[in-house]
């Protein structure tokens, strides 16, 4: 057992962050976050999210 004391007010509930999809009309939960630099990301659901553009995808060889 712990020596340490805990207040009630230092507990907190957890958090539940719900991003809904930024597509006009969509109404489906926004699972994929996409963020530019440290811009704020954009969140879609699967039958919206943009299609990720890695710097290291494979690249075709001339």
């Amino acid at each position: 057992m712990s020596d340490e004391r805990i207040s009630d007010d230092a507990r907190s509930d957890p958090v539940l962050y719900v991003h809904w999809c930024e597509q006009p009309g969509c109404e489906k939960w926004g699972s994929f976050g996409f963020a530019v630099g440290r811009s704020e990301p954009k969140w879609f659901c699967y039958e919206h999210r943009p299609e990720w553009k890695s710097n290291h995808a494979a690249r075709p060889q001339h």
